[in-house]
């Protein structure tokens, strides 16, 4: 049997392989915190790390709402509001990772598309603000700029940095709203 030509496929078609690698990837962590979510629920129990955890996962999902504003708000009332708002924020930024890694996965399909390039020179001239302000205020479009920044190739530094911070000052006054309000 010659693995001649299987190998060359994949050596031609490797880049391709892993982008899709990265959106199946995306989408089985979505349904698999959507079948358990009831379970993501109980982290709270875990204090700071189940906070942490709760927004990770939470984030990680694409376009589906999920208890992490819940979680960080009760969270604020019980514990430390800044410390819930750090660890809320940290674990949902890495969470936010799953929509740069889906866009960039699809960029093997979109790159053909009419609008890319506008959205491309979008991201380039002004995608930090963007994200930063996407990340901040509440809103549910926010895993597209994930999902934007993943496809034109944005720096993954720069998202990251962009979305901890955003994430984090909206957590934090989410935090203190709960321990004002319970």
């Amino acid at each position: 049997m010659d693995f001649s030509n299987i190998k060359n496929w994949f050596s031609k078609n490797k880049d391709k392989i892993i982008k899709y690698f990265f959106i199946i990837i995306s989408v089985l962590i979505s349904v698999v915190i959507v079948l358990f979510r009831n379970e993501l629920a109980k982290l709270t129990e875990f204090g700071y790390l189940g906070i942490f955890l709760i927004n990770l996962v939470g984030s990680a999902t694409i376009i589906i709402p999920t208890p992490s504003l819940i979680a960080t708000f009760v969270g604020g009332s019980i514990y430390n509001p800044l410390l819930v708002g750090i660890f809320s924020g940290v674990g949902a930024s890495i969470g936010e990772l799953t929509g740069y890694l889906a866009g960039y996965g699809g960029s093997v399909a979109i790159k053909e598309n009419k609008h890319y390039k506008k959205i491309e020179k979008w991201m380039n001239m002004n995608g930090f603000v963007t994200i930063l302000v996407l990340a901040t205020v509440p809103n549910p479009i926010f895993d597209l700029s994930g999902i934007f920044a993943g496809v034109t190739h944005y720096s993954l530094k720069k998202f990251f940095t962009a979305v901890l911070i955003g994430k984090t000052v909206r957590f934090i006054g989410l935090a203190f709203l709960g321990s004002n309000f319970l």
